[in-house]
């Protein structure tokens, strides 16, 4: 059965248990404004095709689309096949893979994607893994703090998407982490300042972004070597996809790199499930959360996966773990391995290419309506950009662009839209956006 009520009796049974009259005294610590006064405005019973109608008539009301927002999570193309894979029964119902002799597959497809998140951030190990961006990189933050031992201060850029930073603070409050902010100059971050903050010592981790929230991408030349030199960690959060056009989080000698593996393919379903990544250094392995599966060989030469690390000791002693946030999160590893073999290096690139050009083809075309202008005209960006609207308000362009089936970006302020393009958009796309801009 998928559903097995309770009995009047057993619910009585239940209730004695927690001391209560009645099912409302469990929700006695609810403020009266926030409890519902009316009944739910559920249809009644209905037949199986009478279900399916109705939600079909739903669904019919529901306009798709043209998606030019972003802010971190991304429209782009999943090939019809991962559904087709991860759907089938052994990989839909497949959990954490306790025993490896029954867990050949859930292992292998694990090591694939920690081997391609690996090549991706340009570090040594990946974890499988985090349940999002944001979560992956508190827990870095968590990380930079534990490996300096008697250092509690971590340092976030002011231009990581705030979404990210609102969660870092939630994870540093209940850890006593004084997380502070790098303060950000015309849409980077300022070196000067970060300098200056790295010089009064006591830093154990220094949180980046790239490209940064307003798209940008910044300049990390010699920040790993500062962070060093004072005994701190560099973390950078970026998008996975983008990491196959931009310097990677290795190459900026980066000790940990996170983020949201969303666009890789993933669809946004109004947000999630998701996937947080987390690649890091050999010398940090015992410090990351999550699994590591490796490769070996058995009895009889045979190639096998096994779970080389879980250091959390989520199992047993749960105070004492790593975290103990991150479930397998098997499914979506999986569908990021699928899309990553599908893709492969070229493709990731040309998915980057054909987003970066739409992006700076409708943010010129923009810009030439004169009823919107670059925020940071002389910074680099790939697939994302701010717009300052001079003489319009944003919300203005946001609702009249719905009523035309496109979703014009995210608000930042009254003038000011995060506008973001991917290879999903066709040049008709733009230039109707572009039309219902010059219509304001």
């Amino acid at each position: 059965m998928r559903y097995l009520p309770q009995t009047p009796e057993d619910i009585a049974q239940m209730l004695q248990v927690c001391h209560a009259q009645a099912l409302d005294d469990l929700y006695c610590d609810v403020p009266q404004e926030l409890k519902l006064k009316q009944p739910y405005q559920l249809p009644e019973e209905m037949s199986e095709k009478e279900v399916r109608d109705f939600f079909a008539s739903m669904r019919s009301k529901c306009t798709p689309l043209v998606c030019f927002g972003g802010a971190g999570f991304y429209d782009h193309y999943a090939p019809a096949v991962i559904n087709a894979l991860i759907s089938r029964s052994e990989f839909l119902t497949a959990y954490t893979p306790y025993q490896p002799e029954i867990s050949q597959g859930t292992l292998q497809y694990i090591f694939e994607y920690q081997s391609m998140m690996a090549e991706l951030t340009g570090l040594d190990v990946s974890n499988a893994s985090m349940y999002d961006g944001a979560t992956a990189t508190a827990e870095a933050m968590m990380m930079c703090v534990a490996a300096a031992r008697k250092k509690n201060r971590v340092l976030i850029s002011e231009t990581v998407n705030p979404i990210v930073a609102d969660v870092c603070r939630t994870y540093a409050r209940y850890h006593k982490i004084a997380l502070e902010v790098i303060p950000a100059k015309d849409g980077v971050t300022s070196r000067s300042e970060f300098e200056l903050m790295m010089g009064a010592g006591d830093v154990a981790g220094v949180i980046v972004a790239a490209p940064n929230f307003y798209g940008i991408v910044e300049d990390y030349e010699g920040w790993a070597d500062i962070c060093h030199k004072a005994k701190a960690l560099l973390v950078v959060n970026a998008p996975a996809s983008a990491l196959a056009a931009i310097r990677t989080p290795g190459e900026w000698g980066a000790d940990i790199a996170v983020g949201d593996a969303q666009s890789l393919g993933m669809p946004l379903n109004y947000g999630g499930p998701y996937l947080g990544y987390m690649c890091t250094t050999k010398a940090l392995i015992r410090k990351m959360p999550g699994r590591i599966v490796g490769a070996t060989k058995d009895d009889k030469g045979q190639r096998v996966f096994v779970l080389t690390l879980q250091a959390r000791e989520q199992h047993i002693r749960r105070e004492k773990a790593t975290s103990n946030i991150c479930s397998n999160q098997g499914l979506m590893a999986l569908y990021v391995a699928i899309y990553c073999s599908l893709m492969g290096p070229e493709g990731l690139k040309r998915v980057n290419e054909l987003s970066c050009a739409n992006a700076h083809d409708l943010a010129e075309k923009l810009a030439a309506t004169a009823k919107m202008q670059l925020m940071y005209p002389d910074k680099p960006y790939l697939n994302e950009f701010l717009m300052k609207l001079p003489n319009l308000n944003a919300q203005a362009v946001v609702d009249k662009a719905l009523e035309a089936g496109i979703f014009a970006g995210v608000k930042l302020a009254d003038d000011l839209l995060l506008i973001a393009a991917t290879e999903m958009q066709t040049a008709a796309d733009i230039d109707r956006y572009v039309e219902i801009v010059k219509s304001l």
